[in-house]
């Protein structure tokens, strides 16, 4: 008996063409390159020029991951956009998406989790996917983190980046093994008792604003090895597979010493672990689908290549998937 599996047909980035590099942070504010590396791993960043949105960031990734599909924009049916930095409060910012690819059919919508926010996309897009209800999905991380930092506060304006990354995924019948490609398993986890220690201070309902991202750094650092582990383990409980069956972790670009100690408590070999946070910064929803990207694209992930994906952000939210490439 076969069973549908959500498919990844292609993938695309795009990163604005401005980049700040720590020096340049540095000549600013008080802190050094040697501060931000240590700390975190990251040398540089991209961030969107005047004028360029996020949904222009969000249009130029589809179209790259389309291309790689070998797709026409017209065979999607289904864009979910994860973005905590949309064009405007209403309409969601998957529209303007939807319209600049020129399609005038299906669904499209945004949908926020943070950090997690591709992964949240993922599993829903799948799940729409595998009920019958859509055909082929574009799903989408960008953000323009750039515009809601308090570029005075050096704990949080040295982390953040702008970007985009997507994948198109279509409905295939599968043998129904481990072995099938596409999605496997996806596992999302929340828990608001933990907003204090990464939020933004404004919002329509409340300050009428857009605010400022504030963070807790320690608190958050804290919690994060063991709330992404727990739901990788759930991973490999549901598929019977376990890390030394990865072929590829591509987690959440936020730090990397998160990333390393992760990585190090499930037994995943440093060789196996995809990183651009040295290059990109945190962008938030378009962190991991930026690294997917990069690794497609130099040829690392290969058809048929087991790939991890995990990620933690303010909420908190957390999540993992599991995908055969």
């Amino acid at each position: 008996m076969t069973v549908k599996r959500s498919v990844v047909l292609g993938c695309g980035s795009y990163l604005p063409q401005k980049v700040l590099t720590n020096a340049e942070l540095a000549a600013r504010i008080d802190t050094s390159d040697e501060w931000i590396v240590q700390r975190t791993g990251i040398r540089e960043r991209h961030i969107a020029a005047e004028g360029e949105f996020t949904s222009h960031l969000a249009i130029n990734a589809a179209r790259a991951a389309l291309e790689h599909a070998g797709l026409h924009a017209q065979a999607i049916d289904l864009i979910v956009l994860a973005t905590s930095t949309p064009d405007n409060t209403f309409p969601a910012t998957a529209v303007a998406v939807q319209n600049g690819l020129g399609i005038h059919h299906g669904a499209a919508f945004d949908l926020q989790a943070v950090c997690s926010g591709f992964v949240f996309a993922l599993a829903t897009a799948d799940n729409f996917l595998r009920s019958g209800a859509y055909k082929r999905a574009l799903v989408i991380g960008a953000e323009t983190f750039s515009r809601i930092l308090d570029w005075n506060d050096r704990g949080t304006c040295v982390l953040f980046g702008d970007g985009a990354g997507a994948v198109v995924l279509e409905a295939q019948d599968q043998p129904g093994s481990s072995s099938d490609r596409g999605v496997l398993t996806t596992h999302l986890r929340s828990d608001g008792r933990h907003k204090a220690k990464l939020f933004v201070d404004g919002g329509p309902s409340t300050t009428q604003t857009v605010g400022h991202l504030r963070m807790e750094g320690r608190e958050v650092f804290k919690h994060a090895v063991g709330m992404i582990t727990d739901v990788i383990v759930d991973a490999f409980n549901a598929t019977g597979m376990t890390a030394e069956d990865i072929d590829w972790f591509i987690p959440h670009q936020a730090n990397k010493r998160i990333i390393d100690a992760s990585a190090h408590k499930l037994h995943i070999a440093p060789q196996k672990v995809v990183l651009t946070v040295d290059q990109h910064g945190n962008t938030s929803a378009a962190s991991i689908p930026l690294a997917l990207a990069s690794a497609v694209k130099d040829g690392r992930v290969k058809k048929g290549d087991l790939v991890l994906f995990e990620a933690m952000g303010g909420g908190f939210t957390w999540g993992s998937a599991l995908v055969r490439w």
